[in-house]
């Protein structure tokens, strides 16, 4: 699962990593709620895990759950006063300094909602295809597209499309794509707008 900051239960989760050394481990955890406690006061929703599971395990339960940013620290991390921070959505990682881990969360956190909408509306305007004959309209619901079509507002016909190709409406645009008479995909009949098809998955 990849999470929106905005959206995200948990923005943030400390993850400490632990060895044998039970006192080392304690200042690990220590610094990991000192951090919490910080990036709390600053507004993030955050989590600590300080579970005794190995760090792999660890990474990849909240991976699973879509938690924007990870934050690792450990004994070395403690010692060079630093920790290693890991965006959710590419996996990319850096190491920042302790005291300065509420600035670069903020703006990592702003950086990554940026970045999935404008991927997704990206994917969206490459994906919405314009088309005015029935033979192009199944081309590219089969491809697995968003086509903008026209339609002429009878729900008989929609279920007619919805037989044939599996597509449905999606939503009626209320910008200027949506705008302007036609004649319906399916039967040739008037149509004061175009309306979005696509398949559910």
């Amino acid at each position: 699962l990849v999470l929106p900051p905005k959206i995200a239960a948990t923005q943030v989760v400390i993850c400490s990593i632990g060895t044998k050394d039970q006192s080392e481990n304690e200042k690990v955890n220590a610094k990991a709620q000192q951090i919490a406690d910080t990036l709390l006061a600053a507004g993030v929703k955050v989590k600590v895990d300080i579970s005794d599971l190995r760090p792999g395990e660890k990474f990849f339960g909240w991976e699973k759950k879509g938690v924007p940013v990870r934050v690792e620290i450990g004994p070395k991390d403690l010692a060079a006063g630093t920790v290693v921070l890991v965006r959710r959505d590419t996996g990319d990682k850096a190491t920042v300094d302790v005291e300065d881990v509420a600035v670069e969360i903020a703006k990592l956190l702003e950086m990554i909602q940026k970045d999935l909408f404008d991927k997704a509306l990206k994917m969206r305007q490459e994906r919405t295809k314009v088309v005015d004959t029935w033979d192009d309209f199944v081309k590219e619901i089969e491809a697995g597209n968003f086509v903008l079509a026209h339609w002429c507002g009878d729900a008989v016909v929609e279920a007619q499309i919805k037989e044939e190709t599996g597509a449905t409406i999606r939503c009626l645009p209320f910008d200027e794509e949506g705008k302007g008479e036609g004649k319906c995909i399916k039967n040739g009949e008037p149509s004061k707008q175009r309306v979005v098809f696509a398949k559910a998955y």
